[in-house]
């Protein structure tokens, strides 16, 4: 190592630095010129923000799952861009309710339509700008007149109450002694 640095100089070396950085400013900017060129061809007109993401966690059988979220779809192999995003929806079952989190950045709270039907919650969303939709399958011993929402700072939150199994009750099931 020591053999390196005599054999160059500091300055040399952080000049290479300088222009290696440079030079990947001067790609960036030409990929990026290029996508804008493109992008009009590629999805026609294209109004409101281009959104695609996607989130991986592990299931309760310890296998990976994989969601997207955004407005941009796979359709045979090609990316459709969409007027309608989809948000990123969190669903937490737990033992006497079920939550679900929703980001809808951007809309105002009177904007927003939640329904539950045939075991799916469904949310919708619109605004000028932005339209959000998402059906999220809800798990089953849930009780849908108990659902309640909360919105704020772009996050809608939904609270359903499961109804309660026998075993719960007073402890447990009772066995009779013969």
């Amino acid at each position: 190592m020591s053999f390196f640095w005599k054999r160059r100089g500091l300055g040399d070396i952080f000049e290479d630095l300088e222009e290696m950085i440079r030079e990947m400013e001067r790609l960036a900017a030409k990929i990026m010129e290029q996508y804008e060129v493109q992008l009009p061809k590629i999805t026609g007109e294209v109004k409101g923000p281009i959104v695609y993401g996607v989130r991986i966690t592990i299931g309760p059988d310890g296998k990976p799952i994989i969601e997207e979220f955004g407005n941009v779809k796979r359709i045979g192999g090609r990316a459709v861009i969409e007027e309608t995003m989809e948000p990123l929806v969190d669903v937490i079952d737990e033992k006497d309710r079920v939550v679900v989190v929703a980001e809808l950045p951007g809309i105002d709270k009177d904007k927003i339509d939640i329904r539950i039907k045939d075991g799916k919650l469904i949310i919708k969303a619109r605004d000028k700008d932005r339209k959000y939709y998402k059906e999220i399958k809800l798990p089953p011993g849930i009780k849908p007149e108990t659902a309640k929402a909360k919105y704020r700072n772009g996050v809608l939150e939904v609270t359903i109450e499961k109804e309660k199994k026998e075993s719960e009750e007073e402890g447990g099931i009772k066995i009779k002694v013969e």
